[in-house]
């Protein structure tokens, strides 16, 4: 007699990984995104883009009824680091150093972001292997008829792993 459940392991085992940039739409269920409103809508197949939208929710409303600079943020902060680490691959450590907002419109209505690392940009990080790197990237908030409502600009602090073990 086979052991339980070891049939049912064998036909997960059998199915094919989802692609990884899927994963990413895992975040639409993470509390932190939950809370705000924000929803992940595209993600490049090479993850070197995500898009998100926030929509302007009785709970993410400030107190003159227009969208809260901190659910703006929530959408913002963890992208760029995400895409760079994921471009850059395992030997390379990318840690958040700073934000800076600037609001720049009132927005009373659904917003949405892009967030992009080129080609380039990783290229450029690599043929620089030994050096400890702080990258600024920006990306502009949108509102619904395309009106830039806000930017976001966060500074990355990278570095190669080391090789060595103490």
């Amino acid at each position: 007699m086979s052991e339980p459940g070891k049939n049912i392991t064998f036909l997960f085992e059998a199915l094919p990984s989802p692609p990884r940039h899927w994963l990413f739409y895992l975040w639409n269920f993470w509390p932190p995104f939950l809370g705000a409103g924000v929803r992940i809508t595209n993600v490049a197949a090479d993850l070197s883009s995500v898009e998100l939208r926030l929509k302007l929710r009785w709970w993410n409303r400030n107190y003159i009824g227009t969208m809260f600079g901190g659910s703006i943020y929530s959408m913002c902060d963890p992208i760029h680091m995400v895409i760079l680490i994921e471009q850059l691959g395992p030997g390379y450590i990318v840690r958040d150093k700073g934000a800076e907002i600037r609001f720049l419109k009132k927005c009373t209505t659904s917003a949405t972001a892009r967030f992009e690392i080129g080609s380039k940009a990783v290229a450029e990080i690599w043929n620089c292997p030994d050096e400890v790197q702080e990258r600024k990237f920006t990306v502009q908030v949108k509102d619904e008829v395309g009106d830039v409502i806000a930017e976001v600009t966060k500074v990355l602090h990278i570095r190669r792993k080391s090789t060595t073990s103490a």
